[in-house]
């Protein structure tokens, strides 16, 4: 059943339809590790997580809720920037998914940067296989993310649209500045 009372469930269902056992993905943001289990569980133990955070504490939530859900055999979890991914995944990937902003709980000071995420963007593209997904959820109510979202908007109005397809929504009933779900999809060009 589909659930849109937040959009990081939108995110996912969206992610759900695309993402198959044995796929290789990618958490851009692992954060508090919900959307590195989820997509733990979607690739099941032939696939393949990597999982990309700059803050140590993110990482180690990671870890303890794939533990306690016995679910790290297929994650490679990185206490590294998403600017790098290149640097880290090698093969064509079905999924990335990015959840901006700074660390639910987390000092807030610490969030991710329009700059660093566009990098990682540029990089994800190359590395996503026909038919893949990429999902954003960006956070435009503090300066930085207001800025990143512009600049992301931005960055998906200029993608080639014959090569990808993208949009942009918000749950329009939350008040101001709620947050938002950039997708863009590369299209399988050999239909």
């Amino acid at each position: 059943m589909l659930r849109i009372a937040r959009i990081t469930e939108l995110a996912h269902h969206l992610v759900g339809l695309v993402v198959e056992q044995g796929n290789v993905v990618i958490d851009a943001t692992a954060g508090n590790g919900y959307d590195t289990l989820f997509l733990a569980e979607k690739v099941g133990p032939s696939g393949r997580v990597y999982s990309f955070d700059i803050q140590e504490e993110a990482i180690d939530k990671t870890y303890k809720k794939l533990k306690q859900q016995n679910l790290g055999k297929q994650v490679i979890l990185l206490n590294e920037s998403h600017e790098h991914l290149r640097h880290f995944v090698r093969d064509q990937v079905n999924v990335i998914m990015y959840n901006l902003g700074y660390l639910p709980g987390g000092d807030q000071s610490v969030t991710t940067k329009h700059d660093t995420t566009l990098e990682s963007l540029k990089q994800a593209l190359q590395l996503l296989a026909p038919g893949g997904l990429i999902s954003i959820v960006m956070y435009p109510g503090h300066q930085e993310g207001a800025e990143e979202k512009k600049r992301i908007i931005s960055f998906c109005k200029k993608l080639d649209s014959a090569r990808y397809a993208s949009l942009n929504t918000c749950l329009l009933n939350r008040g101001q500045n709620p947050p938002e779900l950039a997708v863009i999809q590369k299209k399988d060009l050999l239909n």
